[in-house]
């Protein structure tokens, strides 16, 4: 039988102290974690001991063009590796960068966070490996950042591709409540693997996990095991402060550059829905029912919808999420549909 959402978020939380994860000490940088292809390092000019961690993987027979692929929020991009392998493959240039505060990249407590400063440090790491114009993918907040980056630099953006992006709605005049950030530090800081895991089972997989989920959580949670407990949690409130003050969704029909969303039909993330994971497509506030209502406010805008999937279809399914992304990307002058 298969139990709603929340009702299995809820059920993952009480049986959390039973089912008590051993999760590694990685480090607060993820410094005892290997990523599945070798770290690159890009020191952010004009800041002292501030870097991004970045993999850049290079084509065998080149097409002549290069891909940015942005991570969400609970993500990293290690947890791009397959999509960045078979794009590689394709022929295309692929950079996957950890975002400032994220991962192996830096978390000066100084740092401003704002999606426009994100973006800025994507597109000097961009200029720094001589890409003056890419196609950008982001992930869920990667997708919010994406649409900034395509906003901000039209210029320097060939194609947008917006895979679950959150920002498509403004949730604070929705009805949400603000959430002050030492609230948002006191829940970073209680961060475990039985927390993420139960999260990502409600929102992301729509009831369903797979055990090849794990280590994307264990990666994560093993972020908060240490002595760098806070810091890496004062990084994550002030990400999820923009969150909810910062969407993009105002901005959205500004966009100039070929532009489409790959959305998973089960998505919950964000849904204000009880029933059925299976019915959260029409949910209200879910990603697919923001979806349907933005794409056809932005010019030219395509909406490409996987159904069966969920908040994340590159881990959910990766080699149908390689065909869709690839098709995709030989359609960048396609109309919306």
């Amino acid at each position: 039988m298969r139990l709603p959402a929340l009702v299995l978020f809820a059920l993952s939380l009480a049986a959390a102290p039973a089912l008590a994860q051993a999760v590694p000490d990685y480090g607060a940088d993820l410094e005892r974690y290997d990523y599945p292809a070798p770290v690159q390092w890009f020191e952010v000019p004009g800041r002292d001991q501030v870097r991004m961690a970045y993999l850049e993987l290079l084509p065998a027979k080149p097409n002549g063009r290069a891909i940015v692929l942005l991570h969400g929020k609970n993500f990293c991009a290690a947890t791009w590796y397959e999509t960045a392998r078979a794009l590689a493959d394709a022929g295309y240039r692929v950079i996957a960068p950890d975002q400032i505060g994220f991962c192996k990249s830096s978390k000066p407590e100084d740092f401003q966070y704002s999606f426009q400063a994100l973006a800025d440090m994507t597109l000097k790491l961009l200029q720094a490996r001589g890409l003056t114009r890419v196609t950008v993918v982001g992930h869920s907040m990667g997708g919010q950042l994406a649409a900034r980056l395509a906003l901000m630099h039209p210029e320097r953006v060939e194609q947008l591709i917006l895979v679950a992006p959150l920002g498509l709605n403004d949730r604070l005049t929705d009805g949400s409540s603000y959430t002050p950030l030492p609230q948002l530090l006191a829940t970073e800081m209680r961060t475990s693997f039985e927390s993420i895991k139960a999260y990502q089972l409600a929102a992301y997989y729509h009831g369903e996990w797979r055990p090849d989920y794990d280590r994307w959580v264990t990666m994560r949670a093993g972020m908060y095991q240490g002595e760098g407990r806070r810091r890496i949690a004062i990084a994550q409130a002030r990400t999820s402060d923009i969150l909810q003050t910062q969407p993009v969704i105002y901005e959205l029909d500004r966009l100039r550059v070929p532009t489409s969303f790959i959305i998973g039909m089960l998505d919950g993330t964000g849904a204000r829905h009880e029933g059925p994971p299976r019915a959260v497509r029409a949910a209200p506030g879910s990603i697919p029912a923001l979806a349907e209502e933005v794409v056809p406010r932005i010019p030219g805008a395509r909406l490409v919808r996987m159904e069966g999937l969920g908040h994340s279809p590159q881990v959910e399914a990766p080699a149908e999420f390689q065909r869709t992304l690839l098709q995709v990307l030989s359609t960048r002058g396609a109309t919306a549909r």
